[in-house]
Order: C-alpha cells, then structure tokens, then sequence
C-alpha cells in the first residue's frame, strides 16, 4: 500500500529544521524531501502511514508555530503514484 505524505511549510530555516525534527521524533515517519521555497519558506515533506503523518504534522504545527510564520500543512493520505516523479532526483 501507498505511503502518506504530509507536507509543512514554515517561514524559517531553524523552525523548518526543528519541524522536521519534531516530526520524525513524534510518530514514524522518514523525510522524503525538504525545499527551500524562497522568500526564505522552506518545504518539509514526510511519508509515513496516515496516523504516523497527520500526528507528525500536527506535533510540528503546534511545536513550530511560535517560532516563525507557518504557512501550510497538508497530509495526502493515498497519494496517486504518478506524484512520484515530483520527488525524482533524476
């Protein structure tokens, strides 16, 4: 079965840093991919089983906001296979 993918995006180097930290100590999930977006957002993407993801998400959400601008969380929990390509390093 598909993995979920959770997605969290915050206006800070050092909160996305600590974000992705918080994620992957508070469920299991591994980081899939990180993007530094501009204007100084960066995009922390985790996979994971769908109650590992959402709980990642949330504990980054409630644990990073203080620390800088959180600008969107998502959590797709069956992702169609073809999003693959968009996490390609090719």
């Amino acid at each position: 079965m598909k993995k979920a993918l959770g997605f969290f995006e915050i206006r800070s180097m050092v909160a996305a840093i600590y974000a992705a930290d918080v994620m992957v100590k508070a469920a299991n999930v591994v980081i899939k991919d990180y993007n530094v977006v501009g204007s100084g957002v960066i995009a922390v993407v985790v996979e994971g089983d769908v109650s590992a993801v959402k709980a990642a998400v949330e504990s980054a959400e409630r644990l990073a906001s203080p620390m800088a601008e959180v600008i969107s969380v998502n959590v797709i929990p069956r992702p169609e296979e073809e999003l693959d390509i968009l996490f390609d390093d090719n």
